[in-house]
């Protein structure tokens, strides 16, 4: 049998744009003749769906749609999603800072938030006084707390301020005290909402840390959202991936990230894309226009392709536009993989290939003669460009390749590497 600790059924939040609350008192009037009447609400029948880039008609957006999900004791969710996907918005239902306007919310134990830097704290108290403020909150005794209070404090880091007004706290030092009192106050469900990104990087790690020991040696319950990839994969066991408040994927965290990476990135862009054939010319990163880069074939094996196989001889052919000349131009990318984790970096000048400075537009290939990279992924690649003083052009993200590893073992590629590579053989 499931331990169920959370169970969401049929969550849904509509709000009206432009006005604070749901509408005019018109329309509460019309609600509650409804209501009485015994019929539905006659503006849940209305409404869009929550897309921030486009215009609609309706006043009314469905901030969520039809949300059903369960969450098992020990269990740590991620949440993922693109801004205004819906994830904040239903963290606080879930801590019931917010109502839904349908649906209902099942739990078994105390909820603990951290939805926004200094969320229940009193600028005008002390840290320690904000300890016990909210731990009251959470429902705990003040004999509860005090035994606690060391370990919240040294976890913090901030004992040196701890009897200073919070006004006076950086934005990182009021996380810390805030995440500390939640963790160390041992609510069953735990609620994240992106907080920790204040955090610097040795809190971070101390909070992620924490958040691991809490749910797997402790038995809590930890919900978590954050843009940060490689947060989210170490610290989540399942994820949830918003789209315009509708749920679109539910499944192992792996699975997750790579579903939202995969469909949320510019590059998958048809009109930017044709089988391995890039065109940088309406390019949303591109900053600059009719000149740089415009466009790049991927060659592997001499056959264009946006799929690379793993061994393969690899050409990446860059076509440029130079507005002026100047001595020696340099182009080189950058290939990240889809935790946008930098693998490989290359330019001509590695290569051995000069850009001809007699003409203002040509074309530069970087060549791959063995493609070291073995995980089968999307990997997106960033453009620079430009000589010893000036940045003509850079591209962010400026397209994407998949790789197929044909190998099941490294050694099997070792002969073909040793072949071009004298020195010792690293795999990307």
């Amino acid at each position: 049998m499931k331990d169920i600790i959370l169970k969401a059924e049929n969550i849904s939040k509509q709000y009206r744009l432009g006005q604070v609350g749901t509408g005019t008192i018109s329309h509460d009037l019309n609600r509650w003749w409804h209501q009485i009447r015994g019929k539905e609400n006659p503006y849940l029948k209305i409404g869009e769906a929550n897309d921030r880039s486009t215009k609609g008609t309706s006043d009314y957006v469905w901030a969520l749609q039809d949300i059903n999900f369960e969450v098992e004791r020990g269990e740590v969710l991620g949440i993922i999603g693109k801004n205004g996907a819906g994830k904040s918005t239903l963290l606080k239902i879930l801590s019931k800072v917010t109502a839904p306007t349908t649906g209902s919310i099942k739990s078994r134990g105390r909820i603990a938030s951290l939805l926004e830097v200094g969320t229940g704290f009193n600028g005008e108290m002390t840290g320690r006084e904000n300890i016990f403020l909210n731990g009251a909150i959470l429902g705990m005794t003040k004999k509860e707390i005090t035994s606690k209070l060391n370990e919240i404090i040294e976890f913090s880091g901030c004992e040196r301020y701890i009897d200073t007004p919070v006004k006076r706290y950086s934005s990182g030092m009021t996380v810390r005290l805030a995440f500390a009192v939640a963790a160390f106050l041992e609510p069953e469900i735990l609620v994240i909402d992106e907080v920790l990104a204040v955090g610097d990087a040795e809190f971070q790690k101390k909070a992620i840390g924490k958040m691991k020991s809490i749910s797997k040696g402790e038995g809590r319950t930890v919900l978590f959202v954050s843009h940060n990839m490689p947060a989210v994969k170490s610290l989540c066991t399942r994820g949830l991936v918003l789209e315009h408040g509708k749920v679109v994927f539910d499944g192992e965290i792996d699975e997750s990230v790579d579903y939202y990476l995969s469909t949320n990135q510019i590059f998958n862009d048809d009109k930017l894309i044709k089988k391995g054939y890039f065109s940088f010319d309406n390019h949303p990163n591109k900053k600059v226009k009719d000149f740089g880069i415009l466009s790049v074939e991927i060659f592997c094996n001499s056959k264009k392709t946006s799929t690379i196989v793993t061994g393969s001889n690899v050409d990446f052919k860059f076509r440029y536009k130079l507005k002026s000349q100047f001595r020696e131009a340099v182009l080189g990318i950058v290939i990240k993989d889809p935790d946008e984790v930098e693998i490989v970096g290359i330019n001509n000048r590695n290569t051995g290939d000069k850009i001809n400075i007699d003409s203002l537009d040509g074309e530069i290939i970087l060549n791959f003669p063995v493609f070291r990279i073995i995980k089968s992924k999307t990997y997106s690649v960033d453009i620079y460009f430009g000589d010893e003083e000036n940045n003509i052009d850079t591209i962010i993200e400026a397209f994407s390749f998949n790789v197929l590893s044909s190998f099941n073992e490294k050694k099997q590629i070792q002969e073909k590497l040793n072949y071009f590579y004298d020195s010792e053989i690293n795999f990307y």
